[in-house]
């Protein structure tokens, strides 16, 4: 599909279609419509994992799909980033975020309806779909509705300020609207944002178009194989690995991430350009932040079943009970941030790495009756100043050195890989995790669940243990991800310090 070569002039930065700049106002109303939908965006990623328990509850969702509910978002989010990123450069960035925000708004509604599990999936999937238009599209309307120097670097502090507050708040808000309203209302909240987002997208100025074509096969091909190596890995744990359609799974991935290199190799405009891969340094930090992704959704996740299942924290204390994490990130963020234009980025995020690894390790000593304060929330700090420590070298080393047309999507990348690594990784770690506690006690989950219903104190103890002798395994093998890519930084990333890149997107965590 070709861009429509009869567009507009291109605007130029800070102004609209005809060169005049926007008032203050405007700008004020632009600024709130993009960092709305950053908060709305980020905030679902978090928001959910503390409602997993009620919606299983209520909707009779299997251990082995309740993982569905987190992946099936990141996997479309991830996977459709970089599509999204190039629709907004030959249809138009407003033209895209707007569709986006639509589809995530409608999304949001049907998840919120959603009668069963599979309606519910498809509505993430969905909701995937919309945050991969509007979130790249976002960033780039900052540099065209803001003019360059103070009101522009304001409106980047924001849009970045929206990750971490997004990823607290959706932890915090997910506990109230489960606990006061129900676990229906995580959606039905994105609602009244979305469409606020939407009226207010005027205010936002168009960027230029680009000639080229949207690499539609790339996007079904490089998609369509991670969700069936995901499918694979989940129904592997559930049913065998020599299970014939799990078998089917990983030959049909195999064959549609081949054939997606192949297309990437040879597309005249590539949604995943492999020019990015050349510099040892960028492919490092692509692969750590793989590895990296994989442990940090594993810890929310169980972390979040561990304390309201085991422990019997209400959604609301269990999005208190993550605040330790938010304050410890940002507290190695910013010390980081410092350290890089002294240090070379592996001597930063190398001990960073070990020392979440060690944080993760820490988890897995957990018991049924381990206390909050003295086990949970100083494992949790840790682990957060260890990942908080890593995640700046890593977008520098992104997008060092690259040409400044190929910044934004080299940074979309490491997104990309975070989204994608956490999918992978959770696919296998709930896979762990089953598969451990059923060791110990045959259909764990079920038996936990039967035991409340029916009372039987008893089997909901024997249950419980299981199920954090599953968690635990499941931190064990996070902590080994983490070491996986402490050894990936120390073999590839072997560049100096370096100043702060321009251009570089905040990471989407949670």
């Amino acid at each position: 599909m070709s861009a429509d070569s009869t567009t507009t002039a291109p605007a130029q930065p800070g102004t609209d279609a005809s060169g005049a700049s926007p008032g203050g106002r405007h700008l004020g109303l632009a600024l709130f419509v993009i960092a709305a939908a950053q908060l709305m965006v980020i905030l679902d990623a978090t928001i959910t994992n503390i409602a997993l328990p009620a919606i299983q509850t209520d909707l009779g969702v299997t251990d082995a799909n309740l993982a569905w509910i987190v992946n099936s978002y990141a996997l479309a989010f991830g996977g459709l980033m970089l599509l999204g990123g190039k629709a907004g450069d030959l249809f138009g960035r407003r033209r895209i975020f707007q569709a986006g925000i639509a589809v995530f708004t409608l999304a949001s509604l049907l998840g919120g309806l959603a009668p069963n599990e599979g309606l519910l999936i498809g509505a993430r999937i969905l909701q995937g779909v919309g945050a991969a238009l509007a979130a790249p599209n976002a960033l780039a309307l900052i540099t065209t509705t803001f003019p360059a120097g103070r009101s522009r670097n304001t409106a980047m502090g924001v849009y970045a300020a929206m990750g971490g507050v997004g990823a607290t708040v959706g932890l915090l808000l997910g506990g109230v609207l489960t606990d006061a309203l129900d676990w229906r209302w995580v959606f039905f909240i994105n609602i009244p944002i979305g469409l606020v987002v939407l009226a207010g997208t005027r205010s936002l100025v168009e960027a230029e178009r680009h000639p080229g074509r949207l690499d539609v096969p790339g996007a079904i091909t490089g998609t369509g194989g991670l969700i069936a190596l995901v499918y694979g890995i989940t129904r592997g744990g559930e049913h065998g690995w020599t299970d014939g359609l799990t078998l089917a799974s990983f030959t049909t991935a195999a064959v549609l991430l081949t054939v997606f290199l192949v297309i990437q190799s040879r597309a005249a405009d590539p949604m995943m350009p492999l020019r990015l891969f050349n510099d040892r340094n960028r492919s490092g930090s692509y692969a750590t932040m793989l590895f990296v992704g994989s442990g940090m959704f594993a810890m929310f996740y169980f972390l979040t079943l561990y304390m309201q299942l085991i422990l019997g924290f209400s959604a609301v204390k269990t999005g208190f009970a993550f605040l330790p994490f938010s304050v410890g990130m940002a507290a190695a963020a910013g010390i980081s941030s410092k350290l890089i234009t002294h240090l070379a980025p592996r001597l930063i995020a190398g001990p960073g790495l070990m020392v979440a690894a060690g944080g993760m390790f820490w988890f897995a000593t957990l018991e049924p009756d381990s206390s909050y304060a003295g086990h949970l929330m100083p494992a949790m700090f840790v682990t957060a100043l260890g990942l908080g420590m890593s995640f700046v070298p890593m977008t520098l080393g992104a997008v060092s050195g690259v040409d400044h047309q190929d910044t934004g999507m080299a940074s979309a990348l490491l997104n990309t890989a975070q989204q994608i690594g956490g999918a992978l990784g959770l696919a296998v770690l709930s896979t762990i995790s089953t598969s451990a506690a059923n060791d110990q006690l045959p259909e764990a989950a079920s038996a936990f669940f039967r035991g409340l219903a029916t009372k039987d104190f008893p089997l909901v103890a024997k249950a419980g243990e299981a199920l954090t002798h599953g968690y635990t395994m499941a931190f064990v093998a996070s902590g080994v991800m983490f070491l996986g890519g402490l050894a990936v930084m120390f073999l590839a990333v072997n560049s100096g310090r370096q100043q702060h890149a321009e251009g570089a997107a905040p990471l989407h965590m949670g």
